[in-house]
Parts: structure tokens; sequence; C-alpha cells
């Protein structure tokens, strides 16, 4: 998770108009800025992440590791593995939702100023991990423990996702407008519409092969048959594919969305 995260604090800092200022984030907290808060948070996650997984190494993994340093820490650290996986939960959830709230605060456009667009970046963020779990993991009791788990989410993420249109749709014109691309069928919106429309396909299916996997009858000390692992690794994969979609529509979508007057 942390080369991850780098890899996406890289795209930030191309982003930077001046690039040399960087460290000034880190000179001064503005309680009242997003991006202000964002920033810490970035930093605060990797050491939290590093110590929880030096302290969740497997014995034998840490029996053939050399005397040292290095070995001493996590044998330190180990003790309090349910501190550091509790410190993660709490910082987990600041950083998922951390995009929307910085989104959401443009209220110069109408699609990102929901106060539900955190919750829908916080929702679709636990159920893209959890896929990503049914992906990598080895045992089958793990990706049985979160193909249910993501089951839920999904529910959840279409709601949240239906409150959002549903909110936008019942605000000022402004608001109701900046979701039209996605109900919109022209050459300028269609690949909104497109998304919407995907979104309504691959979700449910995605709910329809985590449903035949949860009601099967499976061993966790069994392998899994091809088409077991088959069904729940493409249901992980939609679930993917829908939150980069649901992210990419919100994020350029929001960018056509404008107050009359304001350009």
């Amino acid at each position: 998770t942390p080369f991850l995260l780098a890899i996406g604090m890289g795209f930030l800092f191309l982003d930077l108009g001046v690039k040399e200022h960087v460290y000034r984030f880190y000179m001064t907290l503005q309680p009242l800025s997003p991006m202000s808060w964002g920033s810490w948070i970035l930093i605060l996650v990797f050491p939290a992440m590093i110590a929880f997984a030096l302290s969740a190494m497997p014995d034998q993994a840490v029996d053939n590791l050399n005397e040292g340093f290095i070995k001493t820490r996590i044998q330190a650290i180990r003790p309090h593995m349910r501190l550091w996986a509790k410190i993660n939960f709490v910082l987990g959830i600041i950083l998922s939702i951390y995009t929307g709230i910085l989104l959401s605060s443009f209220m110069a456009r109408p699609l990102w100023n929901s106060s539900i667009l955190p919750m829908l970046f916080l929702n679709s963020g636990l159920s893209t991990g959890a896929a990503f779990m049914i992906l990598i993991a080895t045992k089958n009791s793990v990706k049985l423990f979160f193909t249910k788990v993501d089951i839920w989410l999904i529910f959840s993420e279409i709601a949240v996702l239906i409150l959002l249109y549903y909110g936008q749709f019942n605000s000022a014109e402004a608001s109701r407008e900046s979701i039209m691309p996605f109900f919109t069928l022209t050459s300028q919106y269609f690949p909104y519409f497109i998304s919407i429309l995907i979104l309504s396909v691959i979700l449910p299916l995605a709910i329809v092969l985590k449903f035949l996997e949860v009601t099967g009858d499976h061993d966790p000390n069994l392998e899994l048959t091809f088409k077991q692992k088959f069904e729940m690794n493409a249901s992980a994969v939609l679930v993917l594919l829908g939150g980069v979609i649901i992210r990419f529509a919100l994020v350029y979508a929001g960018q056509l969305s404008k107050f009359t007057g304001l350009s």
C-alpha cells in the first residue's frame, strides 16, 4: 500500500504549479483547509501502514531475518499490532474521504458541491479495497470473507450514488443541470451517459456473481475450482472497474458543471 500511495503522490507532485514549494505544505497546518489536512494525512499514513505491516509479519518470515535493527524493531512493534490496526483504521477512513471533502469544497462546481461526495469516495474505497483483497488472497476463507463483505459494500455504494443524484436533482437549477451529462445522449455528454449505463450493469452483475459464490458450498480447506475462482475474480474486477468509472466520471463531469455567469 505505501508503494501504491507513493505513485499517487507522485502524480500530485506533477500537478503542482510550483514544485519547489512542496515543502510549504508541511510548514503549517491550516485547520479550515482540506488541502492542508490532506497533505498531512498523506504523510502520516506512511509510518502507520509500514508499522502495521511489520507487526503483522508471519513468524516464519521474522525468523528468517538476520539479527539487526529491522528485526529488533519488528519484535518491538509486534505486541502492539492491534493498536496499529486501530490507528490505520482511523487514518484509512480520513484518507478515503479526503478527496471527496476536497472536491465538495469547490462551491463553483455544483456537481462536486455535495456533502454526500465524501461518503461515496469512502464507500468506493472500501468496496474496491475488498475486491483487491479477493484478487490477491491465497486462502479460500479470506476470499470468501471479503466476497461476503463486498456484497454489502456494493449495495451501499449503489445507494449512496443514487442519493447523490437524487440530492442534486432536488437542489438548485445549477446542481440539477450538473447531473444531466449522465442522462443526456449527445456527442458532448456521451462518455458520461455510457459511464452511468455501464455502472448500472457491472455493479448488479458483480453482486450476482458474489451471491453465487456465497451461496455455494465451499470448504476452506479444499482448493477452489477454476469456475469458482473465475467467478470470484470476475466479480472483483467488475467492482474495481466500477470504482474507476465512478471516480473518473465524477471528476471530469464536475469540471463541466458551473453556475450561470461563472466561467
